[in-house]
């Protein structure tokens, strides 16, 4: 199993790949913290996270849970596996999670946690711990509810089927169904175009939407002034301002800082 970073220019593509079917253990796991690590150490302008292989991913080693011999063992293991989609939704810079294929539970729980939810339209997704009668331990159920609301993420959850992209577009869960014969390729072109923006301005936005997924409209009103002036100290924003002044909407180049 491995989890590799390259970089792209301004972009960082974090794949990872077990040699089969990308099942999630705590060894996986542990490789993930070491890439999120790096990465958090020297933030890109955007990030792609993507699988190799067949399948995005076939689900969880379900002999972790088995071994387990007590419902506190178990709830720590459950606390555990929780931290790695929470790790990618605090990062401060736009997320793109790239879906081939079939995707399944801790997968799709980290498609969720991400920014922009991208899919080719053979993939194919599903929160199916029913099978085994239990319910997604990694913010899967609120996270699909918070894109397509709550009688969606009951019907996803409890019939635990698999649920094509363009259903799931439609449902706004995935952001785009790409069609196309080189799907990173294209994946990689949508993060390109994230990473010549405002980075700082990007995360402050985001900032702003956990406030309002706390919180709704008010809460982040309570903290959409201060989050947004803390931008005055930003190069692109003076830059950006300046750049509208002299020479009109649209011509700014931004540096991310």
């Amino acid at each position: 199993m491995t989890v590799e970073v390259t970089r792209h220019g301004d972009v960082a593509v974090l794949t990872f790949t077990d040699g089969g079917v990308n099942l999630y253990s705590l060894d996986l796991h542990a490789e993930f913290d070491t890439a999120l690590d790096a990465l958090e150490a020297d933030l890109p302008r955007a990030l792609v996270v993507r699988a190799e292989g067949k399948l995005v991913s076939g689900g969880v080693d379900v002999a972790q849970f088995h071994a387990r011999t007590t419902k506190a063992d178990t709830q720590a293991l459950y606390d555990r596996m929780l931290e790695l989609p929470d790790r990618f939704a605090a990062l401060d810079v736009p997320t793109i999670f790239a879906a081939h294929a079939l995707t399944l539970t801790w997968a799709l729980e980290v498609a969720l946690a991400c920014d922009v939810l991208l899919a080719t339209p053979k993939a194919k997704f599903g929160l199916v711990e029913r099978v085994i009668g239990l319910t997604p331990t990694m913010g899967g159920t609120q996270r699909f509810a918070s894109r397509a609301g709550v009688a969606r993420a009951k019907e996803f959850v409890f019939t635990g089927d698999l649920y094509d992209a363009a259903t799931l577009e439609r449902w706004n869960v995935v952001n785009r169904v790409i069609e196309d014969d080189d799907f990173d390729a294209a994946v990689l072109r949508f993060a390109e175009h994230l990473a010549v923006g405002p980075t700082k301005a990007f995360g402050a936005a985001k900032q702003i939407l956990r406030h309002f997924e706390s919180g709704g409209v008010a809460e982040a009103n309570t903290h959409t002034t201060a989050i947004a002036a803390e931008l005055f100290d930003t190069q692109d924003l003076q830059d950006g301002m300046v750049s509208f002044l002299t020479d009109g909407p649209g011509q700014a180049t931004f540096h991310g800082r």
